[in-house]
């Protein structure tokens, strides 16, 4: 496959986004072997824009390396300075599977009680509160009140 192409403002934009970032991945002194390049990929899957580290002295071969991982995982070459390389690809779509039948689950808080004397710490209390249910702000748990039906949708005449 080959490297995705961009128009200089986008590698512009992405430079600057890439600035501040650290290395996520490093190529050892064995060059680009396959459990680098799946590495990157995953990297790339999880960040969409990364820095990689090339370890080594000659600058043909940080070109070559460059131009191979853009290559092969179909990533735009955003900046190559020294021993780092910049890559960016879009990240993928995450899929999600919402359960209709899930509803919110427990959450557990902290309430704190003040003493009505002065110097003393106040009480914590840890409190679970379920889906159905609200904290007032006294620290009281309580149900939620079922929704009110309205009076005229009930009417069809």
């Amino acid at each position: 496959m080959p490297a995705l192409e961009l128009s200089i403002a986008e590698r512009k934009a992405h430079r600057a986004e890439a600035h501040h970032l650290d290395p996520v991945v490093m190529v050892g002194n064995e060059g680009l072997t396959p459990s680098v390049v799946k590495e990157t990929e995953a990297a790339l899957n999880a960040h969409g824009l990364i820095k990689v580290r090339v370890l080594g002295d000659d600058r043909e071969a940080r070109e070559a390396v460059y131009q191979q991982l853009c290559d092969q995982l179909n990533a735009a070459p955003i900046q190559h300075i020294g021993k780092l390389l910049v890559l960016w690809r879009p990240k993928p779509e995450k899929i999600k599977e919402a359960d209709e039948d899930r509803k919110p689950g427990p959450k557990d808080f902290k309430v704190l009680k003040y003493s009505k004397r002065g110097g003393q710490r106040p009480e914590v209390r840890s409190v679970r509160v379920l889906g159905n249910q609200r904290l007032t702000p006294g620290g009281q748990v309580k149900r939620a009140k079922p929704k009110q039906k309205s009076v005229k949708k009930g009417r069809l005449d």
